[in-house]
């Protein structure tokens, strides 16, 4: 239909507007917003393999993330009122740290992994320890990805793990971590499940996690 490919294209244009306003039309005029959802992915596919094929940037899959969080929500609920589900891979919560605020990384990660075929919840960034506990928790996740650029904060990844063990989660969570400051050394004294050095990586990483 005419609407999602309306969808589509504002991804791909980076119009924010223009994905929440088709975004919420899907929802007031009852259409299907897993169709819709499917819209957006394919545009994030497009986005994605661009960037891997070296014709898009940086800047490309940033503004696509941003586009796509606007839509995402909107339509995520509207699954949800319905009783609906949808096929994916598995849920990943993404967020960078407590105490930092860089999102780059994040965001690349987030639409490949979007583009793969997973449900990604992005919780930002400067996140605490509490909120990402209870977004694993009320998103039921597969994956919890963990992003820290600076040294000083990626023991905050480990805090993280502690908290996961003493509410009894973390046997039910995959835990992957990356970011400029995070090493392989790092993620395995921690106690994480994997370390992803680039995005594309990242996302084979996640891959292998929930096989």
């Amino acid at each position: 239909m005419e609407i999602y490919e309306s969808l589509k294209k504002s991804v791909l244009e980076y119009d924010a507007d223009g994905a929440e306003l088709y975004a919420q039309q899907v929802v007031d005029e009852g259409l299907d917003p897993i169709a819709a959802l499917d819209a957006i992915s394919e545009a994030m596919q497009v986005v994605g393999e661009g960037y891997e094929s070296g014709e898009l940037w940086l800047p490309d899959l940033v503004g696509a993330a941003d586009v796509s969080q606007k839509a995402l929500p909107i339509l995520e609920e509207e699954i949800k009122r319905r009783g609906q589900t949808t096929k994916n891979l598995g849920t990943v919560i993404i967020g960078t740290v407590s105490g930092d605020i860089h999102t780059i990384g994040k965001s690349m990660v987030g639409v490949l992994l979007v583009a793969a075929g997973f449900r990604v919840v992005d919780v930002g960034a400067d996140v605490s320890t509490e909120n990402f506990v209870n977004a694993v928790k009320e998103n039921e996740a597969d994956i919890l990805a963990l992003s820290a650029l600076l040294t000083t904060t990626a023991p905050e990844q480990g805090k993280v793990i502690d908290a996961l063990r003493e509410a009894g989660l973390r046997d039910k969570v995959k835990i992957m971590v990356g970011g400029g400051a995070i090493t392989q050394g790092f993620a395995d004294s921690i106690g994480a499940d994997g370390y992803g050095a680039t995005a594309p990586g990242a996302v084979e990483l996640a891959k292998s996690l929930v096989n």
